[in-house]
């Protein structure tokens, strides 16, 4: 989502605005170490799904079939094909 140089203007504005209001003194802030742990284990999940994503290519670069991936994931090889094979094979296939 694009914004204008306008829009982007007037936020930096309410930031500044804001910010010069905050007291650090009297203002109370939240735990947020719940919502911390979240977005690391989102990032986490991010990381490792990029991962497992190339080894998956790099297997099938060296000739694996999807039944052997399949095998080492724990799921069919129906599964495996869906959730692994290039876009552009399974816009091809549409």
């Amino acid at each position: 989502m694009k914004h204008t140089d306008e829009e982007i203007e007037r936020a930096a504005e309410r930031y500044r605005l804001l910010t010069e209001t905050l007291d650090p003194e009297v203002t109370q802030a939240d735990d947020l170490s719940d919502l911390r742990a979240v977005a690391t284990a989102a990032e986490a999940t991010r990381h490792d799904e990029a991962r497992l994503r190339e080894a998956v290519e790099t297997a099938r670069a060296h000739g694996r079939s999807w039944n052997h991936i399949a095998a080492a994931l724990g799921v069919s090889r129906q599964a495996a094909r869906q959730r692994f094979r290039p876009a552009e094979m399974t816009q091809a296939r549409s």
